[in-house]
Formats: C-alpha cells, structure tokens, sequence
C-alpha cells in the first residue's frame, strides 16, 4: 500500500508535466484541448515538483510530507480547475492524496504523539560538563561478571553516559496469537538521579497507521497508542506503569549505557561466575533484576519480575516475569552494545515474543 501511494504520487506529478509542456510548446498534448498560458504552465510545473517531492518525503517517512502534500495539493487542484474541462479527472487523484495528507497531519502535524515526542526531545537537559571517566579501579565493588561485561562493551577509559539517542527497527505483536507489526522507532534516554526515557514508535497495523509514544519524566510513566495517529486506542498510566517503565530505563542502561551500572542507584549480589542480580532505585520505586552473560561476558539476558504487562486498552495491568534476550554486538565508535534483543512474557500458556528491535545507530551525549 505505501509503495502504491508512492507512485501515485509520482504518476500524478508526472502528468501535471503535461500542462507545463504544452504551455511552453515542449511538446504536442493532444490530449489537453484548452490553451494553457505560461503563467499557468508554471502552476502545474510546481504541482509536479511537489507531488514528486512529497512522494519522496514520504517514502522516506518524513514529518515534512504533510506540508509539502498540502503545498502539492493545492497547485494540482487550481492547475486542474484551470483546465477543468480536459483536467477534471485529476480531482479523483487528488481525493487520494488528501486522505495520505491527511493521515500525515495526523501523524506528524501539531498535536501529535510525534510532535509531543519531539517537544520533550527539546526540553530534555542537555550536559552541562565533561562526564567523568569509568576508571578500573571503580569495578572492584562489582561482581565479576558485571566487571567483565564493562570491560568487552568499551566502557573503561570512556566517559560516563549523560544520554543517547537510538534509531531501531523492528516488529511488534500484543498477544502470541497476533499477527506481527512493523515499526521504526527513536528513543532519547537522559541518564542520572532521575532518568527519563521517551520512546516513540510509527508502526502499521493491517496497512493501518499507529503511533506509540512511551513517556517516563519526572514522577510518572504513560503508554499511549493511537490508530490513525489520532483515535486513542490506550491511555496507560499510574503506580503499575511507573514501575513497568522504571525496569525498562534500567534495562534500557544495562544494554546500551553500562557506565550507569556504577551509579549509586544501583546495588548488587553475586550469583555465579555468569550472573548477577542488581537492584535499582530510582525516586520511590526500587526494582530488580537479574543480568545473564556468557562465556565472552556479554550480557546476553536481564530477567525482572516486577515489571507488568498492560491490558489491549491500558485499563488493567498483570504482573508477569519479563525478560530480553540480547546478540550480535558490534561496536559503535569506543563503545560494543548488542543490535538485535527481544522482548519476552513469560505467560502462563507459555512464554513468547512481543517484539523484536534491531538497532540501527545509537549517539551518545
């Protein structure tokens, strides 16, 4: 469907080239009977380079695409006009391209989950000094294998991670029996004495539209889902999210900023040569988890019993054992982090996959 409103749009501002031919005699267009001026051969020439530039914003998922369909709709529906007898048809196409402009305000325009995503992107705190660098001699009070996985993922003699940003890929289902969902998605962590996540997905349902917005700032957590991007499908919040996203900002640290794993909020216990359990604080919520690494110490595993899984509406919440399994590391600059992990329940009928994420690029600070 995406590829097919990609070349309408591409047809569309492939035929306005015709009006401007035939206004500046390029060509002989039989086909258009009324006499076109050049002043309006250059009309249906900028309809044509917006459709055609719409459509390539639009393939490459850009909030741009809803402003510079509206700019193309515009010029095709008054070059038509001008020529309504020969060019009328052309209106059908255009009722098509509004639908997509439309769905594309809705995704990307003010009022948004894309919009508000990007706002608190903005007014994130940004680091105000150099972050200090991990030395060796600060992985004596850890257990081995945490020491290790610090050592094989770069983060001795690098400084500190204040926040990052990560691109991923991937596919996402709410139930076992459900069919899969892809999306892309962007993240901003800002790690400290209160660190928050912004999460924000574009995803398709059934060659449906839906955008996800996790937001964990401050005191609380919410989880929205809207289909279209504008009819709310869940609206969760209160103690059970702000828990559920509190296990997900620390596993969010363990796997992609293990220099936070030397922080006061974190506390630990030795369990064997490849695990250990930590548990973490952060404002009145303090949770655990266990961290599962292999023979290389890379973490390939972190297990959490306190995070809850939220009902199809977000209305109702069940505590269930959630775990990440995590592989194919590479490095990114100084620092190794694994780019591909899923997302695991452990259900009473059995456990299963929810999503999968492939990383794409991740900026640090």
């Amino acid at each position: 469907m995406r590829y097919v409103f990609v070349g309408l749009l591409v047809l569309h501002g492939a035929i306005h080239l015709m009006g401007f031919a035939k206004a500046f005699g390029l060509a002989d267009m039989a086909q258009l009977t009324q006499p076109i001026s050049r002043a309006w051969g250059v009309v249906w020439l900028g309809a044509a380079i917006a459709m055609v530039a719409s459509a390539v914003l639009f393939l490459a998922a850009r909030q741009g695409f809803w402003l510079v369909g509206t700019v193309a709709l515009v010029l095709s529906q008054v070059a038509i006009v001008s020529s309504w007898q020969d060019a009328k048809f052309g209106t059908l196409a255009n009722v098509v391209v509004l639908v997509g402009v439309a769905l594309g305000f809705a995704s990307h325009g003010p009022g948004s989950l894309w919009a508000e995503y990007q706002e608190n992107v903005k007014s994130s705190p940004k680091r105000i000094t150099e972050g200090s660098v991990v030395r060796e001699e600060e992985l004596l009070a850890l257990p081995e294998p945490v020491r290790k996985y610090l050592r094989v993922t770069g983060t001795v003699g690098q400084p500190r991670v204040h926040d990052f940003k990560a691109i991923w890929k991937g596919r996402i289902r709410g139930a076992a029996t459900e069919e899969w969902m892809v999306f892309d998605a962007e993240q901003l962590n800002v790690l400290g004495p209160e660190s928050s996540r912004l999460f924000f997905m574009d995803a398709t349902m059934k060659h449906l539209p839906v955008s996800i917005f996790h937001r964990f700032v401050g005191k609380n957590a919410t989880f929205r889902v809207r289909l279209l991007s504008a009819f709310t499908m869940v609206d969760a919040k209160g103690p059970e999210m702000d828990r559920s996203e509190t296990v997900t900002l620390f596993n969010d640290a363990c796997v992609l900023a293990p220099s936070s794993l030397l922080e006061p909020s974190v506390r630990w216990e030795s369990i064997d040569a490849r695990s250990a359990r930590a548990y973490y604080t952060r404002g009145a919520e303090t949770i655990s988890a266990e961290l599962r690494f292999d023979d290389a110490g890379e973490l390939v595993d972190f297990v959490s019993d306190d995070r809850f899984a939220a009902s199809a509406d977000g209305k109702s919440f069940t505590l269930k054992r959630w775990s990440t399994p995590l592989k194919n590391y590479r490095a990114f600059g100084a620092r190794r982090v694994p780019t591909f992990g899923e997302a695991r329940w452990d259900d009473p009928k059995g456990a299963f996959t929810y999503i999968e994420l492939s990383l794409v690029s991740i900026v640090y600070d």
